[in-house]
Order: structure tokens, then C-alpha cells, then sequence
């Protein structure tokens, strides 16, 4: 993974609201939102249940249209691309790590790891390599022939976050990444986590329940009543 100038902005996103029709009526989730995210931060969202963390999400990862603002990752405005040229660009530019790790369970560790540089068209000849010394990094090297089934929870999440970051982007979303684990394996996810975001200059941002987690990785936003707010 190359190192990033930690001024480069990342994540820009500008008066973003999201709206949904529920029969006559206009559900506003939240309104004219603007945040700015820079290569090596972490940025942690909390807010309570329904206050639409998750959507915010996935509108920063192109997995939802705003219903108006705009959207800017790494200077290109998602929202322009047809569907084929979003999946593409997240596969190539972004990460995803969610509470439950969505992992292949017919496929090893290392397979795992391996499907999203073979989805962007790396060979597995050149993909193995990559993953493997990815695991390796995430401290999984002994691991790399088991499948999701054969290790522990933990584990399973630090395959996630390796798969994450397989193809070096420049911003991972996590959506409650230890929100299933014990305090005592959410504390070396957490770790990890400052540990690749110090090294890597990737963006990290990061939905969660778990403010010690959040205050302990660095800028803290509040999403309540439709606002993104800067946290206390």
C-alpha cells in the first residue's frame, strides 16, 4: 500500500438530502448534510437508531442517489456514472466492512480476499500474492485455507477489513464493524484499524454505536434530527 498526502480530499460532500415518498407524503431522512474527509482520517458517524447513518453511508458509496446535493469521491462525482461505472469505481477507489463480514462461505480466506482484484480484472496469479500478504498483515497468515465457517468471529471481521483493502483504496466505509463482537475482540479491530489508517493514508469512515471506539479513532459527527453535527 502507498502513503497518501494527508491533505488530499477524499470525500466531498456537499448539501446532500435524501427524501423517500411514502404515498402522499415526503419522508426527509436528512438535509443539506456537507462533509469533507481527507486521505488518512477516520471519521466516526454516531447518532441514535433510524437517524439514517446507515443511508448516509450508502449514498458516500454510491449504493443510493441523493435526492439532491452533490457527491464527490476522489474529484469525480459518482452520481454522473451510469450503475456499471459506479461498480467499477467502487471496486477500484473504495472498501466496504460491514457488522456482519458478508463473507463467501464456500470460499477460503484467501479467497475471499482474492475476489475483488479478480472481479476488476487482476488475474489470480497476481491477486494470491496480494491477499495473502494482506492476511498476513491483518495477522491471519496461518489462516489463509480456512473458510468463514472454521474461524472465530474476530477473524472473520479482520478477512473483511483485508478484503477491504485489497485493492489499496483511498476511503473504506464501515457500517458498525464491531457491533457483533465482544469488547475484547471490538478492541483489536479497533487497533487494527488505526494501524492500517496510519499506514496506508486510506480514509476510514465509520458508522457505530460504540462511542469509546469512536472518540479513541479520531473526528466524531453526530447525525440527529436531519444534522450532521460535530460531536462534544
Amino acid at each position: 500500500m502507498s502513503n497518501r498526502q494527508s491533505t488530499a480530499l477524499v470525500i466531498d460532500c456537499r448539501q446532500v438530502t435524501r427524501t423517500y415518498s411514502e404515498g402522499p407524503e415526503t419522508l426527509t431522512i436528512f438535509s443539506d448534510i456537507s462533509l469533507e474527509v481527507s486521505a488518512g482520517e477516520t471519521v466516526a458517524i454516531v447518532g441514535s437508531s433510524g437517524a439514517g447513518k446507515t443511508t448516509l453511508l450508502n449514498l458516500l458509496g454510491g449504493l443510493d442517489r441523493p435526492s439532491s446535493g452533490h457527491i464527490s469521491i476522489c474529484g469525480q462525482d459518482i452520481h454522473k456514472l451510469s450503475e456499471a461505472g459506479r461498480a467499477r469505481f467502487r471496486n477500484q477507489h473504495l472498501g466496504f466492512v460491514y457488522q456482519f463480514h458478508h463473507l463467501l462461505p464456500e470460499f477460503t480466506a484467501l479467497e475471499n480476499v482474492m475476489l475483488p482484484c479478480v472481479l476488476g480484472g487482476m488475474r489470480p496469479g497476481q491477486a494470491r500474492p496480494k491477499a495473502e500478504a494482506l492476511l498476513t498483515r491483518v495477522g491471519l497468515g496461518e489462516r489463509l485455507r480456512h473458510k468463514p465457517g472454521e474461524l472465530s468471529g474476530g477473524e472473520r471481521q479482520r478477512v473483511a477489513i483485508a478484503r477491504a483493502l485489497v485493492n489499496n483504496p483511498e476511503c473504506v466505509l464501515m457500517d458498525e464493524p464491531t457491533g457483533n463482537l465482544d469488547e475484547q475482540t471490538g478492541e483489536g479491530i479497533r487497533a487494527l484499524i488505526s494501524e492500517l489508517r496510519d499506514t496506508s493514508g486510506t480514509a476510514f469512515i465509520m458508522v457505530t454505536h460504540d462511542m469509546s471506539m469512536a472518540r479513541s479513532l479520531g473526528r466524531v459527527l453526530r447525525l440527529e434530527q436531519g444534522r450532521l453535527v460535530q460531536e462534544a
